[in-house]
């Protein structure tokens, strides 16, 4: 099993560009977004919990390192490791490449998972949990 699930891909459009000619943080930041959710649904979250249980995400944390532009047409990729499970939250480290598989960027996010009503953080469920744990080890298993 690999360590790192593929998340998201994108291409830049000019649109997602600013004045310096190369992707806005702003879309750095949504790639990776999009990148997280995709991996949570892997992990084993439903989205319709939002609805149905009222269950959902709250960002904590993102620390984001830019190594390369992304200029328009650039095509991307996003994977995605997971690098800390609490009881209530997963820290995910999401790597965009380029399509020679240079790194663009990297961000460390640390998401709690959420009682939407409440407003206040509540132990991950079981499956997710279990599956997160199982990406986790990877990271100590022999090579």
């Amino acid at each position: 099993m690999d360590r790192e699930l593929p998340s998201y891909n994108g291409v830049v459009y000019p649109a997602m560009t600013d004045a310096m000619g190369h992707m806005n943080v702003q879309h750095f930041v949504a790639a990776f977004d999009q990148a997280m959710w995709r991996t949570v649904v892997l992990l084993g979250y439903e989205t319709e919990w939002q609805s149905t249980r009222g269950e959902g995400w709250a960002d904590v944390l993102h620390e984001t390192r830019f190594a390369k532009e992304a200029v328009v047409g650039a095509i991307f990729a996003v994977s995605t490791a997971v690098e800390a499970v609490g009881r209530t939250s997963l820290t995910l480290m999401h790597r965009m490449r380029n399509q020679h598989g240079e790194i663009l960027a990297t961000m460390k996010m640390k998401s709690v998972y959420f009682d939407l009503k409440k407003r206040e953080a509540i132990p991950l469920p079981d499956t997710l949990r279990e599956n997160a744990h199982a990406r986790l080890s990877l990271l100590t298993e022999p090579g």
